[in-house]
Parts: C-alpha cells; sequence; structure tokens
C-alpha cells in the first residue's frame, strides 16, 4: 500500500479551531483535515481524532464551530491544539459567545460558521462529520494570511497522536 508521504508532505491547508457543546460541557481543537466537500448543497467535512477529547463531545452534539485563523492568531492555534481540554478551560482564556446549536464561536476568529452534523464517516485514526452551514460571520475586518500546517507544524499536541 502507498503511504502518499511524497504527495502528503507537499500539503499546505489552512489549520481551524473547532469548538463544539453538548451535555453541558464544551470541548474545542485545532484541525488540519478539513475541506468543502460540496457546492450544492454547500457542505464541509471535518476529521476529528479518535485520541481527541473533542471527539467525544462533538459525538453527543448536533452542530460544530469551525474557525479560521490569521498568522498572527498562533498563540489561539497553540492552545487548541497544544493543549488538553482534559487539563484545562480552554474558553476560560478566550473571548467568545454562543452560536446555533449552543457551540461556542471564538470572538477573535477573522472568519467561522456553525454547521449543523449531518452524519459521521468513519475514517481509519479520525471521524468525519459532514456539516450542513447554518450560520456565519466574519466579526472583524481583519485583512492578511491565514494560519496554515507549516506555520503550526510544530504546535505539541495535547494528546497522543493517532
Amino acid at each position: 500500500m502507498a503511504d502518499l508521504e511524497g504527495f502528503i508532505d507537499r500539503l499546505d491547508y489552512p489549520v481551524y479551531v473547532v469548538t463544539t457543546a453538548a451535555a453541558g460541557e464544551q470541548a474545542g481543537c485545532l484541525v488540519g483535515f478539513a475541506s468543502q466537500c460540496s457546492i450544492e448543497p454547500v457542505r464541509f467535512m471535518i476529521w476529528l481524532s479518535r485520541a481527541n477529547r473533542t471527539l467525544r463531545v462533538a459525538r453527543a452534539a448536533t452542530h460544530l464551530a469551525v474557525h479560521l485563523l490569521g498568522r498572527e492568531q498562533r498563540a489561539l492555534a497553540e492552545l487548541f491544539g497544544g493543549e488538553s481540554g482534559e487539563r484545562i478551560d480552554k474558553f476560560a482564556r478566550v473571548p467568545w459567545a454562543s452560536g446555533s446549536g449552543d457551540v461556542p464561536v471564538l470572538a477573535d476568529a477573522p472568519a467561522w460558521f456553525v454547521g449543523r452534523i449531518e452524519t459521521l464517516v468513519d475514517g481509519g485514526d479520525h471521524v468525519g462529520f459532514l456539516l450542513d452551514p447554518v450560520a456565519d460571520g466574519e466579526p472583524g475586518e481583519r485583512e492578511g494570511a491565514l494560519l496554515r500546517l507549516s506555520d503550526a507544524i510544530d504546535i505539541e499536541p495535547g494528546h497522543p497522536v493517532g
């Protein structure tokens, strides 16, 4: 079986912060595997690691929020990618508001959307969440480059990988 290492090593896509809430719990993590996957109707797929607390909360949720980050927001990426919600309350450290489906929406994200979870897909060590966008926003006039995988690749995960 091919491992695609030479192909995958050339990718440099945006990273996202995904947040959710269910049963009185909030969770959020840094995500690298995501993409729009349909034009009509618009659909977006987010992949959450099986090792991540966010997956456990998301399985009981009805919605996920997907946030883009600006290149200057590495600290936010480090919080959501390098810390575990098992040990700290990430949402106590950032401004946020409750969005559709009661998911936390990060106030400082240059763009975001909330999607209703339509279906789950087994992807091996990740689970895919197919989202139907129900709300979106651009809270600021922030311009500039997005935070990309190459900007965040050295963030040590807050949980074991895989």
